[in-house]
């Protein structure tokens, strides 16, 4: 693959993740910018060669990068000499992402849990009663999901969390 295959491989991935992230509520260009951020690594882009590669004002790139900054997303880092900021993600995003998945599957998992003891209550005095009982499969079966997941969920942190240290 030459540099130019790269590149162009690179800029559509932009592209498709840029997209993605739009559907995250960051706006196109902050999306990009992002995107961009992440298919860097760890060297880091500087401004100007966001605003060459994007192709869009210093202004713009500014401002989306400092809202990036203010949400967690990116951080920089300085090298000894030159004045430059580099750009990288920040490190404990993915961390911050995967607590905000086991908050609300917990929640979930709260909420289903009690669900599942109301339907059975409901169960023992409708067989009494001759009536129309819940199925359960259902209400167990999305409580092992979500047990699992979490489980998974925290085993990713950990691991991610030692990459970190």
């Amino acid at each position: 693959m030459t540099k130019s295959e790269l590149r162009r491989e690179k800029m559509e991935l932009i592209e498709q993740m840029g997209v993605l992230f739009e559907k995250e509520n960051l706006a196109p260009l902050a999306a990009r910018i992002f995107a961009t951020v992440i298919l860097t690594g760890k060297q880091g882009i500087t401004f100007d060669e966001l605003v060459n590669d994007l192709n869009t004002s210093k202004s713009t790139v500014s401002t989306h990068l400092e809202y990036l900054q203010a949400t967690n997303r990116v951080q920089y880092f300085t090298k000894t000499g030159d004045r430059k900021r580099y750009f990288t993600i920040n490190p404990s995003l993915m961390v911050n992402v995967l607590d905000d998945m086991l908050v609300k599957w917990e929640s979930q998992k709260n909420v289903h849990e009690k669900v599942l003891v109301y339907k059975k209550k409901h169960n023992e005095l409708a067989e009494k009663e001759q009536g129309v009982l819940f199925d359960l499969e259902f209400q167990r079966d999305y409580l092992t999901f979500l047990n699992e997941a979490t489980t998974s969920i925290q085993k990713l942190k950990e691991k991610i969390s030692q990459r970190n240290l």
